[in-house]
C-alpha cells in the first residue's frame, strides 16, 4: 500500500520522478510545463484532484505526513505550489506561506532535503525563495549554490537556472523588502519606485 502523498508526488514529478537514479534534468524536461506553466488546465487539474488536500493542509491539518522527508515535501507542495496554481491571482494563492515556512525550516534542520534527490530538494529551498524575508532569502541563495555545486556536469545549466532565479527574487527583496508583483494582487499600494520597477522586463515571477 503507498503512502497517501504518494498520488501528488507522483502528479509532481511523475512516477519516473520519484524513483532513483533518474536524471534531474529528465524529470525537469518533462514537468517544467507543470510546474512553471501558468496553465488553465492544470490549475484546473491541481484543484480537482488536490483541493481537498490543500484545504486540509491550509488547516493546519495532515500532521502525520510531516515526519518523513517525502511525506514532508508533499505538505510543502501542498502549502506553497498548489495554492499559487488552485488561487491563482487571488491573495489565498499565498494563504499557506506562513505555514510552509516553518515547516521548511523544520524539515531543513533535520537534514530532510538531503534525503531527497536534487530536484525534489528545489521545492523545499523555493518555499525560502518565496519568502518576503531577506534572511530567508540568503538561505534560499545558499542552498541552491550548494544544489548546483553537488550537480553532475551534465546538469550544472539546469540547477544553475534555479540558482539564477534565487538570486533575483533575493535581489529583489534586498531592494524592496517585499514582492512589488504581489501588491495588486494582495491590495498593497505601490510605491513610485516599485511602479516604475514592474514596467520592466523580468520584474515579475
Amino acid at each position: 500500500m503507498s503512502a497517501p502523498w504518494q498520488p501528488l508526488l507522483d502528479w509532481w514529478f511523475g512516477a519516473a520522478g520519484c524513483g532513483t537514479g533518474v536524471a534531474a534534468a529528465e524529470v525537469a524536461a518533462s514537468r517544467t510545463s507543470l510546474w512553471f506553466g501558468k496553465q488553465d488546465h492544470q490549475d484546473d487539474q491541481a484543484r480537482e484532484q488536490f483541493g481537498a488536500l490543500v484545504e486540509q493542509a491550509l488547516a493546519g491539518q495532515l500532521q502525520d505526513w510531516q515526519g518523513e522527508p517525502e511525506g514532508w515535501l508533499a505538505t510543502l507542495l501542498l502549502l506553497d505550489q498548489l495554492p499559487r496554481m488552485i488561487f491563482r491571482d487571488t491573495p489565498r494563492a499565498f494563504a499557506g506561506d506562513l505555514l510552509a515556512r516553518p515547516l521548511a525550516l523544520h524539515g531543513l534542520a533535520q537534514g530532510w532535503d538531503q534525503q531527497l534527490p536534487p530536484i525534489q530538494r528545489v521545492f523545499t529551498y523555493l518555499v525560502l525563495e518565496h519568502a518576503e524575508d531577506l534572511a530567508l532569502q540568503d538561505q534560499a541563495v545558499q542552498l541552491f549554490q550548494v544544489l548546483r555545486e553537488q550537480a553532475v556536469a551534465a546538469e550544472h545549466g539546469l540547477f544553475a537556472d534555479y540558482l539564477d532565479y534565487a538570486v533575483r527574487h533575493q535581489q529583489v527583496i534586498a531592494r524592496f523588502g517585499r514582492f512589488p508583483h504581489r501588491n495588486q494582487i494582495l491590495g498593497r499600494t505601490s510605491s513610485t519606485e516599485e511602479s516604475a520597477f514592474l514596467l520592466e522586463p523580468g520584474s515579475r515571477f
